[in-house]
Formats: structure tokens, C-alpha cells, sequence
């Protein structure tokens, strides 16, 4: 009777962990979306995910850059527009949404995925302005 009740336990355990994300899994849950993301609880930025792996981030703050995404082994890669540096991160898949990891020289970045509340993705163009 005990292993009838620790089994489901462990199977529900399981599927609450975070799978990584391959290219096209990752393209098949954001494409579309606008995504917005917390690092430590602290709001962080969001990313529109377009068509044909185009990507739109902005802190939040009015500034927004264009780029795309591509898959670099394990990790998906961001490469924005009038930059030649990528970024690549590391995603997981759980039943809280997407997490990103990135490892670099400044350190490591942490992303959770959070619901958008109040907050939006406003990208009013390039200079606008008088």
C-alpha cells in the first residue's frame, strides 16, 4: 500500500522539474508570446518573440532592441541588431513557465518567467521625438 502512495509522489516530483529546452521546443512555446521576466523577484524585461526567430527585448524602459534568436548546442543564443556579441542562455521548461541561465564575464544571470501584471512592452520606434 506505501509504494501505491510514493509512486505518485515521485512521478509528480518528476514532472514538476524543469526540462531543458531544445530550439524547437523553445520556438514552440515563445513564438508569439511576450514574455516577461523576474530575476530574484525583481522585474528584469521582456522579450516579444516574433516570427522567423525575431526577437524584440526592452528593460522596460521605453528602449526596446531588435534581434533574433539561434541555437548554439544546448543553449539558445540572442544577437540584437547593431551589436556582433551574443548572449547565450540556457532554458528550462516547467509547470512555472521558462527560466533562463546565462554564465558570463559580469557573472551569472538568473530569469524566471512571471505573469506581466501591470506592467508592458512599449517600444515607441527608433528616436522618436521633435
Amino acid at each position: 500500500m506505501r509504494i501505491g502512495f510514493v509512486i505518485p509522489l515521485i512521478l509528480s516530483a518528476l514532472a514538476a522539474e524543469a526540462e531543458p529546452l531544445t530550439a524547437e521546443r523553445f520556438d514552440s512555446y515563445t513564438q508569439g508570446k511576450t514574455v516577461y521576466y523576474d530575476s530574484n523577484g525583481v522585474p528584469y524585461g521582456a522579450e516579444t518573440y516574433l516570427r522567423n526567430r525575431r526577437v524584440r527585448w526592452s528593460f522596460l524602459d521605453g528602449a526596446c532592441q531588435e534581434g533574433s534568436w539561434y541555437p548554439e548546442g544546448e543553449q539558445i543564443c540572442f544577437l540584437y541588431d547593431g551589436s556582433d556579441l551574443a548572449q547565450c542562455w540556457d532554458f528550462e521548461l516547467s509547470e512555472n513557465g521558462i527560466s533562463a541561465v546565462l554564465e558570463s564575464e559580469f557573472g551569472r544571470t538568473e530569469l524566471q518567467e512571471v505573469p506581466p501584471n501591470d506592467r508592458q512592452l512599449i517600444c515607441p520606434g527608433p528616436e522618436v521625438g521633435v
